[in-house]
């Protein structure tokens, strides 16, 4: 019997399914799709009523599918994404239509597996829970797939890990397409953080070191806040109270990435705003968030969003001003 994971399917629903017009943020067309004739449940025993069927997806421009599997043996064991399976078989032609008309694809934890099946994942990196990430890999050799990161971009298919990382994902496409305001935005009503970048690391691998404070949260708030200021290692170190090891050590099990990488990125995510929503030199917004120069600026920018800041800024205010 088909199964879906309630968590991951309700994150799909709640970006794009929630209504934030309140709020200046666009609305989507959003339906929710069977690729099965038979009752969907979740693993908490009750079922969900789907109202559309699979001919809704021959005009969508984005599908996400989202963690699932079956309750395919006698005990009743969940078995994840049990494929191939043949009552799969007409949502894996819409999945493969829908790529080569130019939408985009996108799973949710083991929804990866749907399009493996689908052979969308032969030649592209894409990554799934850790817990699945090698069997995904030996049903699918012509794939690269990746443990350790939180989500991958392959445009046009996109893959997330396990459970938040689904936010994660859902956030990162939003902000792909209709910028960092609408994301922001739509993170600020889930209360969610804003941004985690698709490398981060999926789960510490060692138990957080014993510390005075409970979390770096507050820490990290207070960085980004700030992003103008030395916020070196020893810098920031400091302000915790601990030496620059223990604190690289403590923010890397924390995080998953280095104080490095973490403060760039939140960088580039301050500048993607500036960028957007004012008219200030590339310089002036370098400075401001602390890259010092538009050099610098443009070389984060490249290294995590492909583009360069001016390219960026033309595709997204061009965006905001007619969205």
């Amino acid at each position: 019997m088909p199964l879906t994971e309630a968590f991951e399917l309700g994150v799909a629903c709640e970006v794009f399914g929630f209504d934030r017009s309140d709020d200046g943020l666009p609305t989507y067309d959003f339906s929710l799709v069977a690729g099965s004739p038979e009752p969907i449940r979740t693993r908490f025993g009750y079922g969900i009523d789907v109202p559309y069927d699979l001919d809704r997806l021959d005009d969508a421009d984005l599908i996400v599918v989202p963690a699932g599997g079956t309750y395919a043996e006698a005990d009743g064991t969940f078995v994840c994404a049990k494929l191939p399976d043949p009552c799969m078989d007409p949502l894996l032609d819409k999945l493969r239509a829908a790529v080569d008309r130019g939408a985009k694809v996108a799973s949710l934890c083991s929804g990866a597996f749907v399009l493996g099946a689908a052979g969308l994942l032969d030649g592209r990196t894409c990554t799934t829970h850790w817990r699945h990430a090698q069997r995904l890999a030996d049903l699918h050799p012509a794939a690269t797939v990746d443990p350790n990161v939180l989500y991958v971009d392959d445009d046009p298919v996109l893959t997330s890990a396990g459970t938040a990382a689904g936010i994660d994902l859902c956030l990162h496409i939003v902000r792909k397409e209709q910028g960092s305001r609408v994301a922001n935005g739509i993170a600020r009503r889930m209360v969610v953080p804003p941004h985690r970048d698709g490398g981060q690391a999926q789960y510490v691998a060692m138990p957080l070191p014993s510390t005075t404070i409970d979390t770096l949260g507050p820490l990290l708030d207070w960085m980004t806040e700030h992003l103008a200021l030395d916020l070196s290692v020893t810098a920031v170190a400091a302000k915790a109270n601990m030496s620059p090891r223990t604190f690289a050590r403590r923010f890397q099990a924390e995080t998953g990435t280095t104080p490095a990488r973490w403060l760039s990125d939140q960088r580039v995510l301050a500048a993607q705003h500036l960028l957007e929503n004012s008219d200030l030199s590339v310089d002036v917004i370098a400075e401001r968030v602390g890259f010092g120069g538009g050099a610098v600026l443009r070389q984060h920018f490249l290294r995590l969003r492909h583009t360069t800041p001016q390219a960026y800024r033309r595709t997204f205010r061009d965006t905001e001003r007619t969205g």
